[in-house]
């Protein structure tokens, strides 16, 4: 079963009218926006658009059904972009399921992840309450910062209706630079390196078994000497080197996670490069390690995600498995914030 909510009051009324709720934006997570046995879909996709959007301060509000692309083309036509680049945004992404799934795309390398830009949210928790954390400005120090609890909630707090976030200006030029290691070894060193000198670059990213893909931006004319620059310092781990021509094609496709469809399960695990090795010795499919190696997204079947498990590696599984969060929270924090902000269990944990 599913019920509808286009508007504050109806989403509070379903919250008091059912006692199991998941809700649900743009069903690009199905695993953990499809509802389990006994529960009741509140599928938010009416609770849509922008609400306030202030260009020259760099803010904009907006209900959290919005699509990620309805949201990029008001701030394109104002040369401004959400840095964070919330993945599967072609796919229908909304901005409510990006904050509750915590999810961040390959251009959070240079100005941080989703958390870094949330100013604020207002959700209905599990008694019907509408209540507000954080706020809609960047000065802003009001307040217990219940938005920064709400990344990578999935929704087990409350259901998210609002959400304020500050942006930044896009860059004037983009260049992508494509580098093929002689193998995996001479990949990580050369990402190590990477990491370590200041470079600003906007993406960093690996590619198994030894390609790393570089993104860079800023004024055009400093960007044909900063790509040479990468060139002879990749040069010296033996990298075979091209810039790519679909600079802004090829990382729409990137953060859509084009690279794992035909995958029946899809997941993404938090890493650091040092893990790498590791991480490639288990049996998984299609993957790409962003950020310069600190989150995998990788495409596998039920043997790879039971691998991950044995392994004790935390993950979070976006399609293909009922079962989405593993470990589970840290129990100590997790009841008692539950406890106060849904004490009746209206809302499942993953």
């Amino acid at each position: 079963m599913e019920v509808r909510a286009s508007t504050l009051g109806e989403v509070v009324e379903a919250v008091r009218a059912y006692p199991r709720l998941r809700p649900k934006g743009g069903g690009t997570k199905p695993a953990l926006s499809a509802p389990r046995e006994g529960e009741v879909g509140l599928n938010l996709s009416g609770l849509s658009g922008i609400l306030e959007y202030t260009p020259e301060e760099f803010v904009f509000t907006a209900w959290a059904g919005t699509p990620i692309a309805e949201v990029e083309e008001a701030l394109r036509a104002h040369g401004q972009y959400l840095p964070f680049h919330p993945p599967l945004k072609g796919k229908g992404a909304t901005l409510g399921g990006t904050v509750a799934a915590g999810l961040s795309g390959p251009l959070r390398h240079r100005y941080g992840g989703l958390r870094d830009f949330l100013l604020g949210v207002r959700f209905v928790d599990g008694e019907g309450r509408v209540v507000r954390g954080g706020g809609k400005v960047v000065k802003n120090a009001a307040g217990f910062p219940f938005h920064r609890l709400m990344v990578g909630s999935l929704g087990a707090f409350g259901v998210m209706v609002e959400l304020s976030f500050k942006v930044f200006p896009y860059p004037r030029a983009t260049r992508t630079l494509r580098a093929k290691m002689p193998s995996l070894n001479e990949a990580l060193s050369a990402l190590e390196r990477l990491r370590l000198l200041p470079l600003d670059l906007l993406a960093l990213d690996l590619v198994p078994p030894a390609t790393l893909e570089l993104r860079l931006g800023g004024f055009p004319k400093s960007l044909k000497a900063r790509l040479e620059g990468l060139k002879a310092l990749l040069a010296q781990g033996g990298a075979q080197t091209e810039v790519l021509e679909e600079d802004g094609a090829h990382w729409e496709k990137v953060r859509d996670l084009r690279f794992l469809e035909g995958s029946p399960i899809w997941v993404k695990v938090p890493a650091k490069p040092q893990e790498v090795a590791r991480l490639e010795g288990l049996p998984l499919g299609p993957r790409r390690y962003l950020d310069g190696g600190e989150v995998l997204y990788a495409g596998t079947g039920p043997e790879g995600l039971e691998a991950l498990r044995r392994a004790g590696l935390p993950h979070l599984v976006l399609k293909g498995a009922e079962d989405p969060l593993y470990p589970p929270p840290p129990e100590a924090f997790f009841t008692k914030l539950k406890r106060a902000l849904d004490p009746r269990g209206c809302f499942p944990l993953g």
